[in-house]
């Protein structure tokens, strides 16, 4: 009697078990081709003409990716260098989704200039974030020397005009854009912070949400300033900036963008002017205010309404951008390459 009943729920369970075992088969079969699709993804170069070089840079943080974009045809003259921006992505992001999204390249291959795109380890920060927060245990920093480690590389090894070098991020790559220039401000003619965090507000993984948050901003006296921002960062040595950010960001306060404004500005002795309101077409309107030092713009700040956490301009299928923006590429580029130009001008 006993195996008669057993027999049957015997046979049950090996179904139920064979059942299990090809449905785990198939989820892990399905994961596992996701996995490799999106790496044969980030492996293939983004859409356009042009090279899309990948190389490895070694620094105190350890190995880091990158790729550089070179246009297509450039048929330099001797002796010819060109200048290099150097852009770092945002948390969720990859250099190549950065691409992609800022069409930077695109703009590249037309004005004759090249791009680094630093890739951010996940062994180093689970959600691909640039560590710009990390001061108090050095690893911001560390990170912030690897990625010059990677610009050294990329001017070894391609024709870069060293006199001619920026650096944009978005948010935490606008954060460890702002670190890089700060802890080395000779090596940059112009930065480009998109929806980033004040420099100075957080010095670890503590109060980096707080300063997200629009706290923790460091005080505006100029020796508080210098103290918060690093001995590297002499008052009058730190590049022109550009500060882009929406009024209507939920991730990063839009606080941020005027208490950038100001570490600057009493970091360099500029002074504010008159804010005025640009728009084009319907795009999202601009708020736009210019620091100056000296008749020359140190700081130009451009608040943009309802603009979220998001790259301005940006290409509309990709995550972070809204094309209703204005073109934050071609503000970035223009400010840069304005600040090449006026370099070599005396002061």
């Amino acid at each position: 009697m006993s195996r008669r009943l057993l027999s049957p729920l015997t046979r049950a369970y090996q179904r139920n078990l064979k059942a299990l075992t090809k449905a785990t088969l198939s989820s892990s079969k399905r994961i596992a081709n996701q996995v490799q699709r999106a790496a044969t993804r980030q492996l293939k170069p983004p859409p356009g003409s042009g090279d899309w070089l990948p190389g490895v840079a070694l620094g105190p943080a350890g190995a880091r990716r990158y790729h550089v974009y070179r246009p297509p045809d450039l048929d330099l003259t001797l002796g010819e260098k060109l200048p290099l921006l150097v852009m770092l992505h945002g948390c969720g992001q990859t250099g190549r989704d950065f691409a992609v999204s800022t069409r930077m390249n695109r703009l590249a291959a037309r004005e004759r200039f090249l791009v680094l795109y630093p890739e951010q380890d996940r062994l180093a920060n689970a959600q691909g974030c640039w560590n710009w927060y990390d001061r108090r245990s050095g690893k911001a920093d560390a990170e912030a020397a690897t990625l010059i480690a990677a610009i050294d590389q990329v001017q070894a090894l391609y024709p870069i005009d060293r006199e001619r070098v920026a650096i944009a991020g978005l948010s935490a790559g606008a954060s460890m854009a702002a670190l890089l220039a700060t802890r080395y401000p000779q090596r940059f003619k112009a930065l480009a912070m998109h929806s980033g965090v004040a420099p100075g507000a957080a010095k670890s993984p503590a109060t980096a949400l707080g300063a997200m948050r629009g706290r923790h901003v460091p005080p505006m006296p100029a020796t508080a300033v210098g103290k918060a921002m690093g001995a590297a960062a002499a008052f009058t040595t730190l590049p022109p900036l550009l500060i882009l950010h929406g009024d209507a960001d939920a991730v990063v306060s839009a606080s941020n963008a005027g208490s950038t404004a100001e570490v600057w500005a009493v970091a360099t002795g500029a002074q504010p002017g008159t804010t005025r309101l640009q728009q084009r077409g319907r795009r999202h309107p601009m708020r736009i205010t210019d620091y100056t030092r000296r008749g020359r713009t140190v700081v130009t700040l451009c608040e943009i309404a309802g603009l979220g956490h998001a790259w301005s301009g940006g290409l509309a299928s990709m995550l972070f951008t809204d094309a209703s923006g204005p073109d934050a590429t071609k503000l970035v580029w223009a400010f840069a390459s304005r600040q090449f130009r006026l370099a070599g001008q005396p002061q």
